[in-house]
């Protein structure tokens, strides 16, 4: 449904994220060092706990994006944190269970409007579990300002680079287009350029995410700081690159191209990009002769190293790369998610009750974090939060073992956790939850809670995971597929635009148009695959979307080098149909 879906459903970036585990470490422990040495432990361990969310919504994304994200998720806890914490204290059991449906209902309702709502709705109702369910002797308002401290810490540790590297972010991803095209260049002729080609097209979609408050901005005209226009401008240039990549993919031609051809695009990212500040020299021998003459008649070939000759700071302004909003699941599918959730954290809260008594918050807890379709899998990501609750429990029980109950002892085992739980958050959700169930051991424990819960909560995240289960392919079997369905038939209404309208199009529009599909059909395509990850329906008995989008893939192709070799003639008649 989103890029974040796709990041989702896929391995995190490359490489052992270690500023994102030192934030978690330094993020956890610090709060908790001071508590214990000023005596408000209670505060402290509040702060611990939005420390904690904070790590789990931390992330590499834009400075600009990464603080919306947490300071959303921030005000949603302390907020949904509040509303618990007066509903306990009123006493009655009926307004704490009236106010976590509450929760879930609004939460529900927005979970599915974009990511930021998504993280606001979970964490209003993480809040609001918490609040509800943890007994809070201090006046009404510091648990959540201390909870709120504890995001905002995560926040300024995240966001501090941004003093010393503002757009290094923005200007990776972009260049990031240009690596992929080189090696889509270097793939053409061989049996792995369409999926060299899918690559680079992802990496323009994750570009244009990157990119989007800048792109909106440019779009209203607003002043922009140089470094913004340069990058803006080499992602102008990319567009048009990988119209031209796309191109020579689909001539299918039988041999590779000259060696030269594949490091133009790295060439072209030098000069617009350089990492040094200034641009560099392209090097002695020049782009038009690092491709033999009879090679430079292609059309595709000769727009390439068009392209290259005019690749300079000013090279992609030219280009409008405003794109349309992405779909979200209408009001129906919003609702019914949102009465299915409350439904769920009812079942929960009065099981939570009737196995443990009042302030049991670890069942509804447990099913606000996996009941998120927008983020993943339900299935797989029940499975993975059983497995990590599991992994989570005998880690805890044999660091107890080791370390006793010593204050500082539990501090290092927290830092120790929320290291594991910051590198979890990108590659693996069961390594997440395995730091995540071990922080909140601690946490509890510095409460001054020392029951041996170490089966209990296996049990409560088990039954959490059933209800949740049940809810999503008893009640809601179809949910997965009907908006795989729904996303390939928007892509596909993507793709017929650009066919029908790129020929009498401006080379603006026309990349416009070619970028809103090929995102659309990168969409379609992690819906298609979240659905046969579900285990509702037989796998069988699914559309092949794949097939579809594949086929969709290729009519975008045949359009766009139908329009690189201008010849009249209607790309349409030259590629399969897109119905």
């Amino acid at each position: 449904m989103t890029t974040w879906l796709c990041q989702t459903l896929s391995t995190a970036r490359a490489g052992f994220p270690l500023a994102a585990a030192l934030r978690g470490v330094v993020a956890l422990a610090l709060p908790l060092l001071l508590g214990l040495w000023t005596g408000h432990m209670l505060l402290a361990v509040l702060a611990g706990i939005g420390a904690l969310w904070g790590v789990g919504q931390d992330s590499s994304s834009p400075y600009r994006s990464r603080m919306q994200r947490l300071l959303a998720a921030g005000l949603a806890s302390a907020l949904g944190l509040l509303i618990g914490e007066l509903a306990l204290r009123s006493g009655h059991t009926a307004a704490v269970g009236g106010c976590l449906v509450a929760s879930a209902l609004v939460g529900g309702l927005i979970s599915l409007r974009g990511p930021i709502l998504s993280v606001t709705g979970m964490q209003l109702l993480l809040g609001t579990t918490v609040g509800s369910g943890i007994t809070l002797s201090k006046p009404w308002w510091q648990p959540p300002l201390a909870l709120l401290s504890g995001v905002l810490l995560v926040t300024f540790l995240s966001t501090s680079p941004w003093l010393w590297r503002r757009h290094r972010i923005e200007s990776d991803a972009v260049r990031a287009v240009y690596r992929a095209a080189a090696h889509a260049l270097a793939a053409v002729g061989t049996p792995h350029a369409e999926a060299a080609r899918r690559s680079m097209t992802l990496a323009l979609n994750d570009a244009h995410d990157v990119m989007a408050p800048d792109l909106t901005a440019a779009t209203r005209h607003q002043p922009e700081a140089p470094d913004t226009r340069r990058i803006l401008d080499a992602l102008g240039l990319a567009v048009r690159l990988g119209e031209v990549v796309s191109a020579l993919v689909w001539e299918g031609r039988q041999r590779p191209l000259p060696h030269g051809v594949a490091d133009l695009p790295l060439r072209m990212a030098e000069r617009l990009l350089p990492r040094g500040g200034t641009a560099t020299e392209w090097g002695l021998v020049p782009a038009e002769n690092a491709v033999p003459a009879s090679d430079r008649r292609a059309p595709a070939v000769r727009a390439l190293l068009d392209l290259c000759e005019t690749a300079d700071v000013e090279a992609g302004a030219d280009v409008v790369l405003s794109l349309p909003a992405r779909p979200w699941p209408g009001r129906t599918v919003r609702l019914r998610y949102a009465i299915l959730l409350a439904a769920c954290v009812l079942v929960a809260y009065s099981s939570a009750l009737l196995l443990h008594g009042p302030r049991g918050y670890w069942l509804p807890m447990t099913v606000a974090f996996i009941y998120k379709p927008d983020f993943g899998p339900v299935l797989r990501r029940a499975l993975h939060r059983c497995i990590g609750t599991v992994i989570g429990v005998i880690a805890i029980g044999a660091v107890a073992v080791l370390t006793g109950n010593t204050p500082y002892a539990l501090i290092g085992t927290v830092a120790v956790f929320g290291a594991l739980m910051a590198v979890g958050v990108r590659h693996h959700y069961a390594v997440a939850t395995t730091g995540l169930t071990g922080i909140v051991f601690v946490l509890v424990d510095l409460l001054g809670d020392h029951r041996p819960l170490y089966g209990t909560r296996i049990l409560d995240t088990t039954l959490a995971a059933a209800i949740v289960l049940v809810a999503n392919f008893l009640v809601w079997p179809h949910s997965a597929g009907s908006w795989a369905a729904a996303q390939t038939d928007a892509a596909l209404l993507a793709v017929r635009r650009y066919r029908d309208l790129a020929p009498t199009a401006t080379a603006s529009q026309r990349q416009t148009l070619r970028r809103a599909a090929y995102q659309r059909l990168a969409d379609a395509r992690c819906a298609a695959a979240q659905a046969h990850a579900e285990a509702g329906p037989p796998k069988r008995s699914l559309p092949d979307w794949e097939a579809t989008i594949i086929a969709a893939e290729q009519v975008c192709d045949a359009v766009t080098a139908q329009a690189l070799t201008d010849t009249g003639g209607s790309a349409g008649d030259h590629a399969p149909s897109c119905r």
